[in-house]
């Protein structure tokens, strides 16, 4: 475990990085859920105990990863998301290159929302996303709201059992549908696929 719940409502969290720690009150919410505490310090990394966490120090200091080849030309990218476009169905698929945290979710968000208002189709390829924080699991539920203003389908591609699992535990696992890869997903929104 990397953050280790106290008895008293205290928690240390351990870095996975350097092994720094950092001691927190009130650090578990709703069991094993200790997001809320994390991201108020400025660590990265998983929503539960159980998970890898990084200080605010080796959080800034991470390499970006390097960028994975697409199934179709990126249209933009950055070193954390690509975003994709498949014009004949009207879809922007965006990836993001990371774990979805805190910084990842701020640099996303224009594009995201961005997308939401103005594609039929938005759709975001979880495949490089192990882990997902409280900032970037709210900018998903937001640009999900906005592409359902403008009559938008928003979608998710291949959450790892952790995704699934915060969507389960925030009970968003009904909200979103979700497709093992990208090619199912866009096949899902042509004429063909029987969507809208």
């Amino acid at each position: 475990m990397t953050v280790v719940p106290g008895g008293d409502g205290t928690a240390v969290l351990i870095c996975d990085a350097c092994g720094s720690d950092d001691s927190a009150v009130d650090a578990t919410r709703d069991g094993d859920l200790v997001w809320p505490v994390v991201t108020a310090l400025g660590w990265t990394g998983s929503a539960f105990a159980t998970g890898p966490h990084r200080c605010p120090q080796c959080s800034h200091a991470a390499a970006p990863p390097q960028e994975a080849a697409g199934e179709s030309r990126p249209a933009h990218h950055s070193a954390s998301y690509s975003i994709q476009t498949h014009d004949d169905v009207d879809v922007t698929a965006i990836t993001p290159l990371a774990d979805l945290d805190a910084a990842l979710a701020e640099r996303l968000r224009d594009d995201l929302m961005r997308a939401a208002a103005v594609r039929r189709h938005v759709v975001v390829d979880l495949h490089a996303a192990h882990f997902i924080d409280s900032a970037a699991l709210g900018l998903l539920v937001r640009a999900r709201q906005e592409a359902r203003q403008h009559g938008a389908t928003f979608d998710l591609v291949a959450p790892s059992r952790f995704v699934r699992t915060v969507l389960h535990t925030m009970r968003l696992d009904g909200v979103f549908r979700t497709f093992p890869d990208l090619r199912s997903a866009v096949n899902a929104m042509s004429p063909a696929g029987g969507r809208r």
